[in-house]
Protein backbone atom coordinates (compact mmCIF):
# COMPACT_ATOMS: atom_id res chain seq x y z
CA UNK A 1 0.00 0.00 0.00
CA UNK A 2 0.96 3.72 -0.87
CA UNK A 3 1.56 6.10 2.19
CA UNK A 4 -1.83 7.97 1.79
CA UNK A 5 -3.18 4.27 2.47
CA UNK A 6 -1.39 3.49 5.07
CA UNK A 7 -1.60 6.55 6.88
CA UNK A 8 -5.70 6.58 6.31
CA UNK A 9 -5.43 2.79 7.64
CA UNK A 10 -3.49 3.92 10.57
CA UNK A 11 -5.61 6.50 11.74
CA UNK A 12 -2.29 9.40 11.03
CA UNK A 13 -0.78 11.50 8.33
CA UNK A 14 1.81 10.95 5.73
CA UNK A 15 3.82 13.08 7.27
CA UNK A 16 4.05 11.25 10.52
CA UNK A 17 4.71 8.18 8.62
CA UNK A 18 7.67 10.32 7.07
CA UNK A 19 8.67 11.46 10.89
CA UNK A 20 8.79 7.28 11.88
CA UNK A 21 10.44 6.44 8.91
CA UNK A 22 13.04 9.37 9.51
CA UNK A 23 13.50 7.91 12.83
CA UNK A 24 14.00 4.26 11.71
CA UNK A 25 10.50 2.74 13.05
CA UNK A 26 8.91 2.05 9.43
CA UNK A 27 10.66 0.62 6.69
CA UNK A 28 8.90 1.36 3.06
CA UNK A 29 9.76 -0.57 0.31
CA UNK A 30 10.58 1.91 -2.78
CA UNK A 31 9.18 2.17 -6.45
CA UNK A 32 11.03 2.13 -9.24
CA UNK A 33 9.42 5.35 -9.04
CA UNK A 34 10.43 6.06 -5.80
CA UNK A 35 7.47 5.61 -4.25
CA UNK A 36 6.72 4.19 -0.45
CA UNK A 37 5.60 1.28 -0.08
CA UNK A 38 4.37 -0.67 2.85
CA UNK A 39 3.23 -3.85 3.93
CA UNK A 40 0.65 -5.08 6.25
CA UNK A 41 3.25 -5.31 8.84
CA UNK A 42 4.14 -2.14 8.72
CA UNK A 43 0.55 -1.05 9.75
CA UNK A 44 0.47 -3.28 12.92
CA UNK A 45 3.81 -1.44 13.67
CA UNK A 46 2.10 1.46 13.34
CA UNK A 47 -0.34 0.66 15.54
CA UNK A 48 2.08 -0.08 18.07
CA UNK A 49 3.88 3.02 17.76
CA UNK A 50 0.75 5.29 18.56
CA UNK A 51 -0.05 3.51 21.38
CA UNK A 52 3.69 3.64 23.05
CA UNK A 53 3.62 7.47 21.93
CA UNK A 54 -0.01 7.90 23.87
CA UNK A 55 1.29 6.26 26.74
CA UNK A 56 3.86 8.91 27.13
CA UNK A 57 7.36 6.72 25.75
CA UNK A 58 9.22 8.85 23.73
CA UNK A 59 10.51 7.64 19.71
CA UNK A 60 13.93 6.93 21.18
CA UNK A 61 11.93 4.39 23.51
CA UNK A 62 9.65 2.92 20.84
CA UNK A 63 12.33 0.89 18.84
CA UNK A 64 12.88 -2.55 21.12
CA UNK A 65 9.07 -2.93 20.57
CA UNK A 66 9.35 -2.49 16.70
CA UNK A 67 12.29 -4.50 17.17
CA UNK A 68 10.26 -7.31 19.08
CA UNK A 69 7.60 -7.16 16.49
CA UNK A 70 9.65 -7.47 13.52
CA UNK A 71 11.34 -10.33 15.15
CA UNK A 72 7.63 -12.24 14.28
CA UNK A 73 6.44 -11.93 17.93
CA UNK A 74 2.99 -11.09 18.57
CA UNK A 75 3.13 -8.19 21.11
CA UNK A 76 6.01 -5.69 20.79
CA UNK A 77 6.14 -5.50 24.67
CA UNK A 78 7.67 -9.50 24.86
CA UNK A 79 11.01 -8.96 24.42
CA UNK A 80 13.91 -8.62 26.99
CA UNK A 81 15.12 -5.03 25.51
CA UNK A 82 10.91 -3.73 25.25
CA UNK A 83 10.55 -4.72 29.24
CA UNK A 84 13.78 -2.77 30.24
CA UNK A 85 12.06 0.46 28.73
CA UNK A 86 8.52 -0.86 30.38
CA UNK A 87 10.70 -1.26 33.95
CA UNK A 88 12.20 2.36 33.59
CA UNK A 89 9.31 3.71 32.14
CA UNK A 90 6.86 2.20 35.43
CA UNK A 91 9.94 3.56 37.52
CA UNK A 92 9.24 6.98 36.05
CA UNK A 93 5.30 7.09 36.57
CA UNK A 94 5.93 6.08 40.33
CA UNK A 95 8.09 8.65 40.61
CA UNK A 96 5.51 11.41 39.33
CA UNK A 97 3.07 9.92 41.04
CA UNK A 98 4.85 9.86 44.57
CA UNK A 99 5.07 13.98 43.39
CA UNK A 100 1.65 14.41 42.67
CA UNK A 101 0.94 12.59 46.04
CA UNK A 102 3.11 15.29 47.89
CA UNK A 103 1.31 17.92 46.00
CA UNK A 104 -2.03 16.80 46.60
CA UNK A 105 -1.27 16.65 50.44
CA UNK A 106 -0.19 20.01 50.82
CA UNK A 107 -2.95 21.40 49.19
CA UNK A 108 -5.56 19.70 51.30
CA UNK A 109 -3.09 21.15 54.13
CA UNK A 110 -3.74 24.23 53.33
CA UNK A 111 -7.45 24.15 52.55
CA UNK A 112 -7.28 22.74 55.81
CA UNK A 113 -5.71 25.73 57.42
CA UNK A 114 -8.00 28.48 55.90
CA UNK A 115 -11.70 26.18 57.33
CA UNK A 116 -9.38 26.15 60.44
CA UNK A 117 -9.06 30.05 60.35
CA UNK A 118 -12.99 30.85 59.06
CA UNK A 119 -14.38 28.59 61.80
CA UNK A 120 -14.93 31.05 64.67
Amino acid sequence: MLIGELAERAGTSPRTLRYYEEHGLIRPRRDANGYRQYDDGELRVVHEIRALLADGFGVGDIRPFVECLRAGNSSGHVCPDSAAVLRRKLAEVDGYLDQLTEVRDRLRDQLQEIRCQMTP
